[in-house]
């Protein structure tokens, strides 16, 4: 039985909730089974790396500061991120589950579309730290406060919660009474409420404004904070000085190209061009799982400040007398 024959057996008697939808995957893909067991590798090496870094910014006092509060939300962004969509993609995929029930569809719409909202802000919370650090030196104490970083952090969280929630909501409101097989990986928001057959409208509009509020604004508001601390940079006299401030800089920007680039590519050529379901699938699950895996070795454990908190821990008499912290230390040490 085909997928198209399989989804039309899933629909239910009911007009505007259908039981069940279907999950199409990639289309004659080749050894696809393979792609999905290095999504699993990824998948356990970014719980590894996010883990242990979130675990010494707990253990470790001097990095509680708000930069590393930043960063550990960010940590812990990724972990549930990857949480939310590779074990059940693996479960689709790997073991042929391609349903998918309705209610379960929405939520995990909803969970991986938040936590792909709050990668994104935190990344521009990073920047708003590194642009008052370099434009606003003296001030960076009195300014970048722990409260000042929690109530952002908070605000990234709730807004997007809250702007997620809205667009999955709204998908309530249609009646899918055709076609239940979804031309994506996961419940993806655009091929799902593409599926209905009545007045897509307003969804179409949510949508747009969901990937403008979460992709476009956001790298608008890095770009402009890039240029603040490029003009305060050219009126630095010294060059060691200007080299030192842009080190601070280099892995932040690493990670937003890594993470922004290719959605907003992929988005724009899909407006643009027409792009093979294969290759767009390839993309998009590379690009929720990639910068996951790469933010907390960019970022964070392969900074001179983290590792000399890392060599810490292994000199601390108190942690190291217990076999859990030797492994930790140890695993910190060769990620």
């Amino acid at each position: 039985m085909g997928p198209e024959d399989k989804a039309a057996t899933i629909l239910n008697v009911t007009f505007v909730r259908p039981a069940k939808f279907y999950l199409s995957g990639f289309s004659n893909m080749p050894h696809e089974k393979y792609y999905f067991v290095f999504l699993g590798l990824i998948y356990i090496m970014t719980v590894l790396g996010n883990s242990l870094l979130m675990s010494l910014i707990y253990l470790v006092k001097t990095l509680h500061t708000p930069k590393y509060m930043i960063v550990f939300s960010l940590a812990l962004t990724d972990l549930c991120g990857s949480t939310a969509l590779i074990p059940k993609v693996l479960d689709t995929f790997l073991f042929d589950r391609r349903e998918i029930v309705y209610e379960a569809c929405l939520s995990y719409m909803f969970f991986v579309g938040w936590f792909a909202s709050v990668q994104s802000w935190t990344l521009v919370s990073m920047a708003y730290d590194r642009f008052i650090a370099i434009c606003f030196p003296l001030r960076y104490h009195s300014i970048v406060t722990k409260p000042a970083a929690a109530s952002i952090l908070l605000f990234v969280w709730v807004f997007s919660l809250s702007l997620l929630a809205f667009a999955v909501k709204l998908l309530d409101r249609l009646s899918f009474c055709g076609s239940l097989l979804i031309q994506s990986f996961f419940c993806d928001h655009g091929p799902v409420y593409r599926l209905a057959c009545n007045d897509t409208s307003l969804n179409y509009i949510i949508a747009n404004l969901v990937f403008v509020v979460t992709m476009c604004i956001p790298l608008i508001l890095i770009a402009l904070t890039y240029v603040c601390i490029g003009i305060a940079l050219s009126r630095v006299a010294s060059g060691a000085e200007r080299l030192k401030a842009l080190k601070t800089c280099t892995s932040h920007l690493i990670l937003v190209a890594i993470f922004f680039l290719p959605l907003v590519g992929t988005n724009l050529a899909a407006i643009i061009s027409y792009i093979h379901p294969n290759a767009r699938i390839t993309n998009s699950t590379l690009t929720h799982t990639i910068p996951a895996l790469l933010n907390p070795i960019i970022y964070s454990l392969k900074t001179e400040e983290v590792m000399n908190s890392i060599r810490k821990l292994c000199r601390n008499n108190r942690l190291g007398n217990t076999p859990w912290s030797k492994k930790m230390t140890l695993s910190l040490l060769l990620y």
